[in-house]
């Protein structure tokens, strides 16, 4: 962690001693700029029992600048493109450098049990999802044990 600002080892230290339940965020043993993680389905969602690998990069400019995450994991939702890209504000134009890593890490949590299918990143499920919920939350939980779910 030698060179990393006092900001970052800080935050990294938090997240190992004090973990977000259903969160988990390793930094990388090469480069402490990089996180490994592990988000767990929220309870009573489509993702509900799935192991969902993702990663998050701090760039130079952080935190004036926000992480970049991206799901690793297949994953069909609203709000996350077929790259693992992921549609939301704090990543976006309402970052702010009082934010956190485990801020990020509970709002993509939150993101997963209310989908925001007004603000999509992937349209065509989107779609889906204002046609007919039922039926994409239905093709979310599959998805959910097809590619995240350990067998």
């Amino acid at each position: 962690m030698a060179g990393l600002p006092r900001r970052i080892i800080k935050e990294t230290q938090r997240l190992m001693a004090e973990p977000v339940q259903g969160i988990r965020a390793v930094p990388d043993e090469q480069n402490s700029r990089y996180f490994h993680v592990v988000v767990a389905g929220p309870k009573d969602s489509p993702y509900e029992d799935g192991t969902y690998k993702l990663e998050l990069f701090l760039p130079d400019e952080y935190p004036m600048a926000p992480p970049k995450v991206r799901f690793m994991t297949k994953i069909y939702h609203p709000n996350i493109d077929k790259l693992g890209r992921i549609c939301l504000d704090i990543l976006k134009d309402k970052w702010s450098p009082a934010l956190q890593i485990r801020t990020v890490l509970l709002s993509i949590q939150a993101l997963l049990s209310a989908p925001n299918p007004d603000d999509p990143l992937a349209n065509d499920v989107a779609e889906q999802w204002k046609k007919n919920e039922s039926k994409a939350i239905e093709t979310a939980r599959q998805w959910n044990r097809l590619y995240a779910t350990t067998k």
